[in-house]
């Protein structure tokens, strides 16, 4: 019996006791769970606006808004997957205001020189870390994420950049795990199709 406590208490993540203390007033306590995932919104929030000044402003109204709604934190996820979600929230908004977001049918065939492809095509998984350690690709990547619609581009950022499960992504999205598997095949089928052509055309201009 001990045993299954011990192993009970080594579940428990750390973020729950920095949440109680700051729900208790404890500031530093809220200053530490701060520094723990600024990064991890900046990073988000950037990859979804496309623009650092304004990654910067949402993380800040991110952390702020969070603050103020710490009551409403019940603990039903992780912290940090609360936190997205309140991050994804802002960037979405915020592209609203820019009025670049298109409206785009998440379950429609992906369009491709050679027609359309099916939602049952083959998955393909790009290796995001590898290809960000090489500068020219990590630059090439990093444009083709940009080229995706918004709501491909939030799936895949959270998905495969950002490491989220499916469920995490889910729920920080406020989607059903189908549609967040539909939207994350569509999103690496047109990295990979834009990725492609680029190998393509630099394969072309390599031979003699």
């Amino acid at each position: 019996m001990p045993a299954i406590q011990s192993q009970v208490a080594e579940e428990v993540h750390p973020d729950v006791a920095l949440v109680a203390r700051a729900k208790l007033g404890d500031t530093a306590a809220f200053e530490q769970l701060v520094r723990q995932y600024e990064r991890q919104i900046f990073r988000v929030a950037q990859h979804i606006t496309q623009n650092r000044e304004d990654a910067e402003d949402i993380t800040q109204d991110a952390f702020f808004k969070a603050y103020e709604k710490l009551e409403q934190f019940q603990g039903n996820s992780k912290f940090s997957t609360w936190l997205v979600r309140i991050a994804v929230n802002e960037s979405l908004m915020r592209l609203r205001k820019r009025k670049t977001s298109r409206t785009v049918s998440m379950d429609e065939d992906v369009q491709t020189e050679d027609g359309s492809i099916p939602r049952d095509f083959a998955e393909w998984r790009p290796n995001p870390e590898q290809l960000y350690g090489q500068s020219e690709l990590g630059e090439i990547l990093r444009k083709t994420i940009q080229g995706l619609p918004p709501g491909f581009r939030t799936v895949f950022t959270l998905r495969d950049v950002e490491n989220l499960s499916t469920e995490e992504t889910a729920e920080a999205l406020g989607l059903s795990v189908p549609a967040v598997k539909s939207r994350l095949l569509r999103a690496r089928l047109q990295l990979r199709e834009r990725l492609s052509r680029y190998f393509r055309k630099k394969n072309g201009e390599a031979k003699p």
